[in-house]
């Protein structure tokens, strides 16, 4: 007998941020999107495996879902694929899991419809991943703008810098509301980036913390508050920036190549928090 299938509107739980994507069509597209390759897929969050679905047709799969009712309803869903080796399905918090610095032991891509208020949390763990290849995730609009803005634009940001470090971001397709089950008050878009090297350096994320902490500050204002203006002036002057500038005027080459000289002072800077900046949905 058919295993039947939740309503997702009934099912849906807030504490997980779930909005489970059924656009079939939306879908195919990420499908199509996926690097032409044979590496695994980790789908983080499956829900009710509409693109969990499609993805074991074309790959080898870990899913891992923290919701202990989709759980059960994946698994029986999916018993003759992981009955056969496609599906392996993880139940828990994936960030518990992600220990050792991977979440495989092997080269693997990520795709997958990820919960809103967690997904900058996934994705810059997924830069910092030896295994992770690349990353191709279902993320609120405004995230996705922030990860692929370019210098210049008004939403590059730290996570522009740090996407362009790990590799190359793009926004693949936009997705509206109604894709979902239930629909969220935001609209959504599916980002790309393909990495070409794994992120390893926490102080490089602390310093672009303190670059981009009030924007419209002049980025000599925001780094001030962790170097003497004596280190910083002297930085400006050699590469001709205007105290004016502000962080979004300055491209990634650039700001590796300030950590660097300041790095090799000693002792200037103080400590600070990871990278976050999760916004959220209405």
């Amino acid at each position: 007998m058919k295993n039947y299938r939740p309503n997702a509107s009934d099912i849906a739980d807030k504490r997980f941020g779930q909005n489970f994507l059924e656009d079939e069509s939306v879908v195919e597209q990420i499908i199509q999107a996926m690097p032409d390759d044979n590496l695994p897929v980790v789908e983080i969050g499956p829900g009710l495996g509409d693109l969990t679905k499609k993805l074991v047709q074309v790959r080898r799969v870990t899913a891992y879902e923290v919701d202990k009712r989709l759980c059960d309803y994946l698994g029986k869903t999916f018993s003759r694929e992981i009955a056969d080796g496609r599906l392996r399905l993880e139940c828990g918090d994936v960030l518990e899991r992600w220990s050792g610095g991977s979440l495989c032991d092997r080269p693997y891509r990520l795709v997958a419809n990820l919960p809103y208020y967690i997904a900058t949390t996934i994705i810059l763990k997924a830069l910092r991943d030896p295994h992770c290849r690349s990353t191709l995730t279902m993320v609120q609009k405004e995230v996705a703008e922030k990860f692929a803005a370019r210098e210049g634009d008004r939403n590059f940001s730290a996570l522009s810098v740090l996407a362009q470090s790990a590799g190359e971001a793009a926004i693949r397709l936009p997705v509206p509301p109604a894709a979902f089950n239930p629909p969220p008050k935001v609209d959504s878009a599916v980002l790309e980036i393909r990495k070409e090297h794994t992120l390893d350096d926490e102080a490089f994320e602390a310093f672009l913390k303190a670059a981009f902490r009030q924007p419209r500050k002049t980025l000599m204002k925001n780094l001030s508050a962790l170097y003497p203006k004596a280190v910083l002036e002297p930085l400006f002057e050699k590469w001709g920036l205007q105290r004016t500038l502000r962080p979004h005027q300055v491209g990634t080459t650039l700001y590796h190549r300030i950590y660097q000289a300041l790095t090799k002072e000693p002792d200037h800077g103080k400590e600070s928090e990871s990278i976050h900046g999760e916004p959220k949905p209405e």
